[in-house]
């Protein structure tokens, strides 16, 4: 076991392997890069119930706007997993994808962008 890993996070490894949250699947079923944006959607109490675990972490995380790439780091899984776990919610109406940049994005935008994800890389 990797002691360093233990003291970092506080927790020890994961027994459940990561395709298990997926059931398999490895593609999500809405495009998401790894920088956007990630918010969550108000919940009537009935829908609460039907998150799991992971699910109800990644909503409870995305109160605070984080990208893609956090959403795995602060939860612990593989980005892949986090990607297809991310894009169900987003069907599923939990959360919404806040604007990315788009190819004609000026070098403000793309700066400011950048800014971002390192300020929250620097907070993990």
């Amino acid at each position: 076991m990797n002691d360093e890993y233990d003291n970092v996070s506080g927790r020890g490894p994961s027994l459940v392997r990561p395709y298990s949250f997926t059931s398999g699947r490895t593609k999500p079923a809405v495009e998401l890069a790894l920088e956007a944006l990630i918010q969550a959607l108000p919940l009537s109490d009935r829908q609460l119930p039907e998150l799991g675990d992971v699910e109800a972490t990644i909503v409870a995380l995305c109160a605070q706007s984080p990208s893609v790439a956090e959403i795995a780091a602060r939860v612990g899984v593989p980005i892949g997993v986090a990607r297809v776990l991310v894009a169900d919610l987003v069907e599923s109406g939990h959360l919404r994808i806040l604007a990315t940049l788009q190819d004609d994005a000026s070098d403000s935008e793309r700066r400011e962008l950048i800014e971002r994800v390192l300020g929250g890389l620097r907070n993990l």
